[in-house]
């Protein structure tokens, strides 16, 4: 359904569901009118965060123009919460239930035989070009691009590669391409995002006399928060009052906002642009960035509507809609009527059906998506009535959701109880109505048991590229474990603290177990390891918290935490409480808040003496405006 209205979030008019289908109307297509279809997917960019969407700070007057000038979704949705996952929904029009990749470690493959948007459309002559990040295989699997129909596809295969904007080389179909002057982290001349939307425009250029699909799944505003000074868009934002980390995100997104702009000039000038569709959206829901304690939901309010104050519940890497609602507008003039504003709900299982429709393709035979062209162009000019979902399915780490119209139900940890909301009426996702409503919670539980099927995942040859691109991140090489003889470590001081020889662990919110990052791992003595929470599969927000038993009641004086030491900053700790208890299950208020410093060298957080035998670690928020924390070593002064 579309409408001429502004859009009021508690005001979502829902629209009612026939049965799920994949099958279309196929429009005729001949080879001579085939259109040209780039999708620009912006990595972690919030619902509110557009300017089109009424936001205060982020300044994106090219996006906005495409709404004003085409279509935008208030509920188009991510194929999952995080990066991988979702990139491979999208790709092969499948939901998370069916896909093969569905856990967020970076190099999970696609399986060989697996088909994609790219593959789909090689038969019918496409030329087909892939920019940005990848995600679905690292270099050595099953899964790498130029495998499953891309030509081309120049940026980065994993995801840790990716979080760099300065690393020593990208990827260009399993090539290295060298990045001149740069040492990974944020240590170089080369920004890595310029060189891949110069390979995109060009590839644009290069194909512009025949039909061509371009994928660009591109970093910014996600990873390091890293912008040339010299880039226009960073003199927009240096001079406000905000945190240096969320004025550089700010100028991210502004920046590619000036380059989706960039790409429809490039379209008008070569001629191309009545006869190319165009997407923008996010790839997965916002992550709050910034938060605080007088904005708990980020600076930049990517799950908060900025005028009204009404919030999607959750973020990035849960199923509430917070971590799944995105932006998306679709431009194409001629097509596609200006100004218009669509509340159909679809996901990013349907873009694989869709472009199928648009172009003649056929579409594989096992997807989960439907065409959404009608909404797009018109049900007149497409030739059919718009099909609806019966049901859209999601499944990460354990979490489990599953949407029929305006109702929803979710289970947020595995084993864990049900909950039912009705969007409609609460968008918030805040009035559990799983008991008042027993009847269509089972119907929805149902459409899950149908919809999960056991995962398959590709498979590598080796894996030593793919791990040398993990390294790139940090310069080229890995943040291996080093000696005791290495200075570049810190110790922790031993005056005054208490020895943890009987000290074990009680309990923690979460672990990154896949790779050995264990809560034990802060207090074993060795700075060289480290507690890291859950980000594999889904990632677990703060607060987190690590209750230790110290083995004997003890007067304690302070607190000593060590930061990480491999050379990464994810995790490292920004504001931090400790409590003190004779009971591991019950913590009074804290005894002592503090806000640590961004550095390696242990840091000493006095408190007033205090007895107990439990202590409780909780961290608020990271350095780096992230979810996560970590702990290389936890030291307590007492005697």
């Amino acid at each position: 359904m579309q409408y001429q209205l502004r859009f009021h979030v508690m005001g979502l008019f829902l629209l009612s569901f026939a049965s799920h289908a994949t099958a279309q109307t196929t429009r005729p297509v001949t080879p001579a009118t085939r259109p040209n279809v780039i999708y620009i997917m912006a990595d972690e960019l919030g619902y509110f965060e557009p300017s089109y969407m009424g936001n205060p700070i982020i300044q994106t007057p090219n996006i906005d123009r495409m709404a004003a000038e085409g279509i935008r979704f208030t509920q188009g949705l991510a194929g999952s919460s995080v990066c991988a996952p979702t990139r491979c929904c999208f790709l092969t029009g499948k939901h998370s239930g069916h896909t093969s990749v569905r856990s967020n470690g970076g190099g999970t493959p696609l399986r060989a035989d697996e088909e994609t948007i790219a593959s789909m459309l090689k038969p019918l002559g496409y030329a087909t070009g892939g920019f940005g990040k990848w995600g679905c295989g690292g270099r050595g699997s099953t899964g790498v691009p130029e495998k499953h129909g891309f030509d081309v596809f120049v940026g980065y295969y994993d995801q840790v590669h990716a979080h760099s904007y300065y690393p020593p080389y990208i990827l260009r179909n399993s090539e290295e391409m060298p990045l001149a002057g740069n040492h990974g982290n944020s240590n170089g001349d080369t920004y890595s995002h310029y060189v891949i939307m110069d390979e995109a425009t060009k590839f644009i250029r290069e194909h512009k006399d025949q039909p061509f699909f371009a994928y660009l799944p591109v970093t910014p505003p996600h990873g390091i928060f890293d912008i040339p000074d010299d880039d226009p868009a960073w003199a927009i934002y240096k001079e406000l009052a905000l945190p240096e980390q969320a004025k550089r995100y700010a100028a991210m997104v502004t920046m590619l906002d000036r380059q989706v702009g960039e790409v429809l000039g490039l379209l008008k000038e070569l001629g191309l642009d009545e006869n190319t569709l165009v997407f923008f959206s996010g790839d997965n829901g916002g992550a709050d960035y910034f938060a605080s304690k007088e904005q708990p939901r980020g600076v930049h309010g990517a799950n908060k509507h900025p005028t009204t104050g009404v919030e999607f519940r959750g973020k990035k890497g849960n199923l509430y809609e917070g971590g799944l609602r995105i932006p998306v507008v679709a431009r194409w003039p001629g097509k596609i009527e200006p100004g218009t504003v669509s509340d159909l709900l679809w996901y990013f299982p349907d873009v694989l059906p869709t472009i199928a429709e648009v172009t003649g393709a056929t579409a594989p035979a096992d997807i989960d998506g439907i065409s959404i062209l009608p909404e797009l162009i018109g049900e007149n000019a497409a030739g059919h009535p718009q099909t609806k979902h019966e049901y859209l399915y999601w499944e990460i780490g354990g979490q489990t959701a599953v949407r029929m119209g305006n109702w929803k139900a979710i289970q947020p940890k595995k084993e864990g109880d049900w909950e039912l909301y009705d969007l409609d009426r609460d968008v918030s996702e805040s009035m559990n109505l799983a008991e008042a409503n027993p009847s269509m919670l089972a119907k929805l539980k149902g459409f899950a048991e149908q919809a999960h099927t056991p995962v398959v995942e590709g498979t590598f040859e080796s894996r030593e590229l793919h791990e040398r691109d993990r390294a790139a991140k940090f310069g080229g090489k890995p943040p291996v474990k080093k000696t005791r003889k290495n200075k570049s470590t810190m110790t922790m001081p031993t005056k005054g603290m208490l020895s943890n020889k009987d000290w074990s662990v009680v309990r923690f919110s979460s672990e990154n177990a896949g790779n050995r990052k264990f809560a034990g791992n802060a207090i074993d003595g060795d700075p060289e390891t480290l507690w890291h929470t859950k980000f594999s599969g889904g990632i677990t927000p703060p607060p987190h918290e690590l209750v230790i038993d110290l083995g004997a009641v003890y007067r304690i004086e302070g607190f000593v935490y060590l930061a990480r030491q491999d050379g990464g900053w994810n995790g490292a700790i920004k504001n931090i409480e400790f409590g003190v208890s004779d009971s591991a299950d019950h913590f009074a208020d804290p005894v002592v808040k503090a806000e640590l410093a961004k550095t390696r060298t242990p840091q000493t957080i006095p408190c007033d003496p205090v007895k107990g035998r439990y202590v409780l670690l909780r961290a608020t928020s990271e350095q780096d405006g992230r979810d996560f924390a970590t702990v290389a070593e936890l030291g307590v002064i007492g005697n």
